[in-house]
């Protein structure tokens, strides 16, 4: 199957977990969907509908640790924002030298990267990206794969072991922003491979071994 690789770096990065609101923030080992269509978007400059999309990604890093960061909590006063806030300092997991590989079949959207519109992040805001490369490649497809890692997976009809946790597919251009498509997934890190049965393209120059990628079907035109 040809697909075209975008490769992007950054120095930190983190993917807060959905329910988590205060106290100490962990960080997912592996970003959402919608925080890798978000990138598109980024990229594209635009929101777009995906319809029929094919989507693979793989994401690993050096280090995980945690820092102290202060953040500020601003008053509300019927629902709208005050000028009282007050500042408190939480603890914050981060990933360190992260680097993800998106695997599109559309060329139009890996060529969004070249130049890209909006800056690109990985996870927050100060979590700067860089596109270090854009290639095409012919990778082969496998029925069964062997060596799932760096990924999230629909733990629906898969069943595969990691750490399940329910996180949206992608996020409505409406105010304010909701939930599409929110299902549990199984987050399986790169330090984590596993097997499992399902249909994949196989890269491999990814790490000692390669590894499988999962493509994602995605369809939000239901939600235009």
């Amino acid at each position: 199957m040809q697909v075209h690789v975008v490769d992007i770096s950054s120095w930190t990065a983190s993917f807060r977990y959905p329910n988590l609101i205060s106290g100490v923030q962990p960080t997912l080992e592996v970003p959402p969907v919608s925080t890798v269509l978000g990138l598109i978007n980024a990229a594209a400059g635009q929101y777009l509908s995906h319809q029929e999309l094919k989507l693979g990604y793989y994401f690993q890093f050096e280090a995980k640790a945690s820092d102290l960061e202060t953040i500020y909590q601003i008053d509300s006063n019927n629902g709208r924002a005050t000028n009282n806030a007050k500042s408190n300092i939480i603890r914050r997991e981060f990933l360190y030298n992260a680097k993800l590989k998106i695997y599109l079949t559309d060329k139009i959207l890996a060529d969004f990267f070249r130049q890209p519109y909006y800056p690109l992040v990985l996870g927050r805001m100060n979590d700067l990206a860089t596109v270090d490369q854009i290639t095409t490649v012919d990778l082969p497809e496998v029925a069964y794969s062997s060596r799932i890692a760096g990924q999230v997976i629909p733990f629906r009809e898969n069943h595969l072991a990691g750490q399940i946790q329910a996180l949206p597919k992608y996020f409505t251009d409406t105010f304010p922003r909701q939930n599409v498509g929110t299902e549990p997934y199984s987050v399986i890190s790169y330090l984590t491979p596993v097997k499992g049965n399902l249909s994949a393209i196989h890269d491999e120059k990814v790490g000692k071994e390669g590894v499988d990628i999962y493509l994602h079907q995605l369809d939000f035109s239901e939600y235009d």
